[in-house]
């Protein structure tokens, strides 16, 4: 995001460029603001979702009670969404910034020697300082997003196929339950009627 707002509005991801032979400039051409902003709007829906997720932790630890089937289903489902939306945006960063990357080291040797350097006109008001650190912090937490992502959502899956084997156990051992009451009562009638005949 901060790199987001220090290029004015534009997308430092899959930027691309010529460098200039009369002012030694680099030329950017801008590439589509989606680069940036499924990003940015996936890191908001983590947020949300973390915080209702926080919410109802907190709710059931309370009550001491367990999430039901649908709740545990719904962990499940949303946890493989994110999963999804994690890693997609964990590329676009780390792909688009070794982009970006690829035609700054045309000039420089290494990417981070760029940053802070006065290599886009001034006209378009581009703050490269920091681009670097900043980028592979972005990098950091897309993939650290993508493996908490992840292990929540295999523990969800866990849980829930715990609980529904659980489920299971419960309904079979009332089922047996309720076949020895029938067994016990139809002999006891069978004794009684036995004897009455006598």
């Amino acid at each position: 995001v901060v790199v987001f707002l220090r290029c004015s509005g534009k997308c430092l991801l899959f930027a691309h460029g010529k460098w200039g032979e009369d002012d030694g400039l680099f030329n950017v051409t801008w590439p589509s603001q989606i680069n940036c902003n499924f990003p940015i709007g996936t890191a908001v829906v983590l947020f949300i979702i973390s915080i209702i997720q926080i919410y109802r932790f907190v709710r059931l630890s309370i009550k001491q009670e367990e999430a039901s089937f649908l709740g545990l289903f719904l962990d499940v489902f949303f946890g493989f969404i994110l999963c999804l939306m994690t890693i997609v945006s964990a590329m676009i960063i780390t792909i688009g910034f070794m982009d970006w990357c690829s035609d700054i080291t045309q000039r420089f040797p290494s990417c981070e020697i760029a940053a802070g350097q006065n290599i886009i006109k001034e006209d378009q008001k581009i703050d490269t300082s920091g681009f670097y650190v900043q980028m592979g912090t972005a990098q950091f937490g897309a993939w650290g997003a993508f493996a908490t992502c992840v292990v929540i959502s295999v523990a969800a899956l866990l849980k829930l196929i715990n609980n529904h084997e659980m489920t299971n156990m419960r309904v079979s051992m009332y089922l047996e339950r309720q076949r020895l009451v029938n067994e016990d009562a139809s002999r006891e009638s069978l004794d009684a009627s036995g004897d009455f005949s006598h």
